[in-house]
């Protein structure tokens, strides 16, 4: 195991934590196709703010780290680690156009006795029966002959401090035995809680597609509680505190379901059942459910104000917070896009307040403007749509934010309860 040279392709939110961790103990390159994202690394930076600056420069300085947009320089590496998106498009079908990519540039190095491993998210064979037929036909080299593959999933919690990547049990598999064996060593060489080798590729990449499905489903059941508990004028909250005392209640809180995960997870399991000839219609039906929470929190909020007597058409309203989840710049399919949207309705002086994404990103991924400092505006109503630690501990004087007759509508329940007038 002395002679493992890795390479992680696709320095993101995965690999680049994955990367570094791996040059701890191997020597390990980063490959990614953007040259501005390698600059940047090299540099010292993370802009995803996965990996501190540093750890990154630790890496880079103490153990020979480096990232690369040269394929020419990863080919001497021979344990390639595959950690690129796997999207769905505008119709929720999977789109595994990154992996492709990301094969094919495999198949220009791979070397004879090499391994790759994949660690993207996808439904069951998509390792041995899309993926590895391109690095096959790229490389020349026979399948189980020539090289070797295996399937390691990513479980990467975006913002999270605690669960970094070191810190968590993994999951490996190989495409033969001895190949799982010596995936499973090298992982377990980093890792500090271990992994845990799965029978086979496939059970491995079932084990990685399920595990966010099963919490899509759970999520979607609280929010359509949090539905008709409002429609009975009972607090979400207070049921679902009484529930969680009973010893095997699952406590799951109501809110928004984006990000690259868990509200893309499902649709690919699903596709790999309906192809199949299984319509699964749980799994189906709990995406429904939470694709349509950011356009319920809109017309929830809408409600409100005429409750209260303010003028809708035209009135200006705020969005705090648009990244997918709390503490990190991630906007990927966040769900608040979709609070925005449904409120463009009603009023075109919507203002949107997140003091972690990027601008520049958000231009251009979605199109529309963001603030990063809070404006000094008056506002006729304001949502309160992510859980970010500025707005769990900054003291928000909102006499000087809202008007004397408004609405606070509170997604994520971290404000105090008298100052709002609604909340999931």
């Amino acid at each position: 195991m002395k002679d493992i040279k890795i390479c992680v392709v696709g320095l993101g939110y995965v690999g680049l934590p994955l990367a570094r961790l791996f040059s701890t103990k191997f020597e390990t390159i980063g490959f990614d196709m953007n040259s501005n994202r390698v600059a940047a690394l090299m540099a010292g930076h993370d802009s995803t703010l996965e990996v501190s600056d540093e750890l990154l420069q630790d890496a880079i300085n103490n153990h020979g780290f480096v990232c690369t947009d040269d394929i020419e320089k990863i080919r001497q590496c021979n344990f390639y680690v595959v950690a690129v998106p796997t999207p769905v498009d505008r119709n929720n079908t999977p789109d595994l156009s990154p992996l492709i990519g990301a094969s094919t540039t495999v198949g220009k190095v791979i070397g004879k006795g090499d391994i790759v491993v994949y660690e993207s998210t996808v439904y069951p064979g998509v390792t041995e029966d899309e993926c590895i037929p391109v690095v096959e036909k790229v490389s020349g080299l026979k399948f189980n002959v020539d090289f070797f593959a295996g399937y390691s999933p990513e479980r990467i919690n975006p913002g999270d401090k605690v669960h970094t990547v070191e810190k968590i049990q993994k999951i490996t598999s190989g495409s033969t035995p001895e190949v799982a064996d010596l995936i499973d060593s090298v992982y377990n060489a980093v890792l500090l809680n271990g992994t845990i080798k799965a029978a086979s590729i496939k059970v491995a990449e079932a084990a990685k597609v399920i595990e966010n499905s099963q919490r899509d489903i759970n999520i979607a059941f609280v929010n359509e509680l949090s539905k008709i508990f409002t429609l009975m004028g009972i607090d979400t909250y207070d049921v679902l505190e009484a529930a969680g005392t009973k010893w095997n209640f699952i406590k799951m809180n109501p809110g928004l379901v984006g990000g690259h995960c868990i509200s893309v997870d499902p649709y690919y399991l699903a596709q790999c059942a309906q192809r199949l000839g299984y319509n699964p219609e749980i799994i189906l039906a709990g995406r429904r459910m939470n694709d349509g929470m950011g356009a319920y929190v809109a017309d929830q909020t809408i409600k409100l104000m005429l409750k209260k007597g303010i003028q809708v058409l035209g009135s200006k309203i705020i969005i705090m917070g648009f990244t997918f989840k709390e503490n990190c710049p991630d906007v990927r399919n966040t769900r608040v896009i979709d609070i925005y949207r449904a409120l463009q309705e009603y009023s075109a002086n919507i203002t949107v307040f997140d003091p972690w994404a990027n601008p520049a990103v958000v231009k251009k991924e979605y199109g529309i403007d963001i603030v990063n400092e809070l404006p000094a505006d008056k506002f006729d109503a304001a949502i309160v749509a992510v859980a970010h630690r500025q707005f769990r501990e900054m003291e928000i004087d909102f006499d000087a934010l809202l008007q004397k007759n408004h609405v606070l509508f509170d997604v994520k329940a971290i404000m105090p309860r008298e100052l709002v007038d609604g909340r999931l």
